[in-house]
């Protein structure tokens, strides 16, 4: 082959890869390590969530799964938009919480521009999916909810309590919960919901909303007690904590869940791959125990399943943010 063949081939072969079949493109997949961007600090929901299904995924896929703590403010923005500009490719997916949904109605809501939207991921599975529980120190006055109900309407703005970030899913279920007791709580916003409980421990905010599996390590350490449930029932890690609409909130639901997402121009074959991958992972007797050690209870749905309550569960928090309005 001559000088000029040569170039004529090379200038080619990105054609023949566009013109092979999805499946082809797919048959080597996992190639090389995958990448799992958690788009928060490690000790909250979604980090827990990541950390077993990675271990798990590896063994199954045979790659490494780097879990990658995307943590920059915002909720969780930063690391969801790293999320939604990576390459289709199966190399870089997201392990991300509810308010996946809430952040660009944020951003519109502040004139901002939208760092991303909803319909560039692509759901492969639901991992947890846990209501928001209120929690606040055991040196609190505060034995039940109706307690910090009460001393929030003689202290109107003066309990502060710790979230994730703006609009992020602790500040809605507070914020949810607040409207409803028609109480006004101070929000001090953190990168996440790790930081946010080491700032309650340490006594710099007085309550949190929090999952299940973050809080009860602390709970068992006799640190923290739990006022109320955010979920429509009783959970059975905290079997006596009641929910809100029992004590009267009917307006107050919020769950905190997380799932798996990957972009949503991903191939089909290796989307399928994920798919059963996840299938597998969600079954896996260490996973299982892992989540249920944690205080959190496998919440699996396959994607077209995960898909569907995506969209009704963001509909809903999205009229809740409507409805809060601007907070800062």
């Amino acid at each position: 082959m001559d000088r000029r063949d040569l170039l004529r081939a090379v200038a080619a072969l990105p054609l023949l890869r566009a013109a092979l079949p999805d499946q082809a493109l797919a048959q080597g997949y996992p190639a090389r390590n995958i990448t799992m961007i958690v788009p928060f600090p490690a000790g909250g929901q979604a980090d827990l969530a990541a950390r077993p299904v990675a271990m798990a995924l590896e063994r199954i896929l045979g790659k490494p799964v780097i879990v990658d703590n995307r943590a920059g403010g915002g909720g969780g923005s930063v690391g969801n938009a790293a999320a939604a500009r990576a390459e289709p490719d199966g190399y870089t997916l997201l392990m991300t919480l509810s308010s996946l949904a809430v952040l660009p109605e944020a951003d519109r809501l502040f004139d901002r521009p939208v760092a991303y939207e909803v319909s560039q991921f692509m759901p492969i599975a639901r991992v947890l999916a846990d209501p928001t529980l209120l929690a606040v120190p055991v040196s609190a006055p505060w034995k039940t909810a109706q307690d910090f109900i009460e001393d929030a309407k003689k202290r109107p703005g003066q309990i502060t309590y710790g979230s994730s970030g703006p609009y992020g899913t602790l500040h809605v279920a507070m914020e949810m919960f607040a409207n409803s007791a028609g109480i006004k709580l101070l929000h001090v916003p953190f990168r996440g919901a790790g930081p946010a409980l080491t700032a309650l421990l340490s006594g710099t905010v007085q309550a949190i909303a929090a999952a299940p599996g973050t809080l009860k390590p602390q709970v068992d350490d006799g640190k923290l007690r739990v006022l109320g449930n955010c979920g429509a029932r009783r959970i059975a890690s905290f079997p006596d904590v009641p929910t809100f609409q029992e004590l009267g909130y009917k307006d107050v639901e919020m769950y905190i869940w997380a799932g798996l997402f990957a972009q949503s121009s991903l191939p089909a074959p290796i989307a399928t791959r994920l798919r059963e991958a996840m299938a597998q992972v969600m079954a896996s007797p260490e996973v299982l125990k892992s989540f249920e050690a944690s205080g959190s209870l496998v919440a699996y749905q396959d994607a077209p399943e995960f898909s569907r309550f995506v969209a009704d569960d963001s509909a809903r928090l999205i009229t809740a943010v409507k409805k809060i309005g601007r907070v800062e």
